[in-house]
């Protein structure tokens, strides 16, 4: 815990007058401060929260005056009788070419039709934002050698399932994970095979700028299956990422851990609801991958 939180000469006041339990009151004033801190932080994104609400909700009042706008367009357009034939007595070719711009070609009605399913299909398209990813607290509950391969091995994490996922790893990748550690865990990834093992989530780490990594923990109290969700991004995950919208590779550059050692993508936290941010252990400004 980080010992700057106070002056010096507070905690040289705090020990002189109580010389037994000094340490001990001043453990406690830093872990006040620091959940003080973390209280501001989620009152913070509360806020954002509900601005974001009423703005979405604004923004889907306007969709649906749009859709019913397009609609009765459509329906009108249907209903309107069809132009005149231009008829041409005795003209000369030369002349009915002339009259040719007067004649229908494609009917108007038909183009203005078509630009509006394509208004709509693009509409349906999903958003792409960080809410398409199932991330979760993992928990490791086993590991062993992988059967074919001495430099890989196989990790049973606990995420909440019936059944725990394997992940396949290096011996080489660091850091290592133990029996009983916490991680979080991108879990509607392809499986892919490494070596006959199918390997069916994906583990997230910070990364320095000096190649140091960590892995990013979940907050105090979490449990194998809680969701991480974002505020200013509600939704629901895929139920599997296409590996040919690289929607992971995409997302993925702005998701960086803050200055204070805060999970955040494009400036939102990574939040386990109810229980707090996630965290590198201690690095600070530096990416997530």
């Amino acid at each position: 815990m980080d010992k700057s939180l106070f002056d010096p000469s507070l905690t040289a006041a705090v020990k002189k007058l109580h010389p037994q339990d000094g340490e001990q009151i001043l453990e406690y004033l830093r872990t006040q401060a620091l959940l003080s801190q973390e209280k501001a932080l989620l009152q913070a994104s509360l806020r954002d929260q509900k601005k974001l609400l009423v703005e979405n909700g604004k923004l889907k009042r306007d969709i649906e005056q749009l859709r019913t706008q397009l609609q009765r367009r459509r329906t009108k357009a249907l209903l309107a009788p069809p132009p005149p034939k231009v008829t041409h007595v005795n003209q000369p070719s030369s002349q009915r070419a002339t009259c040719s711009p007067q004649e229908p070609g494609e009917p108007q009605n038909q183009r203005r039709r078509r630009g509006e399913e394509r208004a709509l299909a693009m509409e349906a398209e999903p958003k792409l934002d960080v809410s398409r990813l199932d991330l979760r607290v993992g928990q490791i509950v086993g590991a062993r050698r992988h059967p074919q391969v001495a430099t890989l091995s196989v990790q049973e994490v606990d995420v909440g399932e019936k059944v725990p996922r394997t992940v396949v790893r290096s011996h080489r990748e660091k850091p290592h994970l133990e029996q009983g550690d916490f991680a979080i865990f991108l879990c509607n990834v392809k499986a892919s095979k490494k070596r006959g093992v199918a390997s069916q989530a994906r583990i997230l780490r910070c990364w320095s700028s000096d190649d140091v990594t960590e892995l990013l923990v979940p907050p105090t109290g979490s449990s194998p299956g809680d969701r991480v969700t974002f505020l200013n991004y509600p939704g629901e995950p895929d139920k599997e990422l296409q590996s040919k919208q690289r929607i992971w590779e995409v997302l993925q550059p702005d998701m960086q851990v803050d200055g204070r050692g805060v999970a955040k993508y494009k400036g939102c936290g990574f939040e386990v609801k109810g229980k707090g941010l996630c965290r590198a252990p201690s690095l600070t400004d530096c990416i997530i991958r």
